[in-house]
């Protein structure tokens, strides 16, 4: 977690490609980026739920969701253009470590839409997260504790 925070407010003298190479490719700040990926995420995420919500409404219910849903999904997967850019982002994203969790995003079906929005949630939270230096550690040993 302290290699987490150093990586991220900058202090850390170690040899820091991954996120040099990134700082590099954009002229916003990391901190910049962090919070529009953070916004877009959100936004995404409230939408996809609204979307699932409006599922049960009589009569334009499908359609609602068919709106909303989309559109949370194109606002939370663009959210990690903030991260990586798009085109690093299109390269990274069918790699060994991110294959599973980018099919997970880019499978749909309506019969099973509340099981599903649950699940590409959580599997784009995780790919999200593969963008972030050290994120997913942190993640993984925040759960440990908790769960310990």
């Amino acid at each position: 977690m302290d290699k987490l925070k150093k990586v991220l407010s900058g202090q850390d003298t170690e040899d820091r490609s991954g996120l040099s190479e990134v700082v590099e490719a954009s002229s916003l700040s990391w901190s910049t980026r962090i919070k529009g990926f953070i916004a877009c995420f959100a936004i995404g995420i409230l939408c996809s739920l609204l979307g699932t919500v409006l599922l049960w409404v009589p009569r334009k219910g499908l359609h609602l969701f068919a709106v909303f849903y989309t559109f949370g999904n194109i606002a939370s997967i663009g959210s990690t253009i903030f991260l990586m850019g798009p085109v690093k982002q299109l390269k990274r994203m069918f790699e060994p470590t991110r294959l599973i969790a980018t099919i997970m995003v880019l499978w749909h079906n309506k019969g099973l839409a509340l099981i599903f929005c649950i699940l590409q949630s959580l599997a784009l939270t995780w790919y999200s997260l593969s963008f972030i230096p050290f994120a997913r550690d942190a993640v993984k040993k925040c759960f440990a504790v908790c769960l310990a």
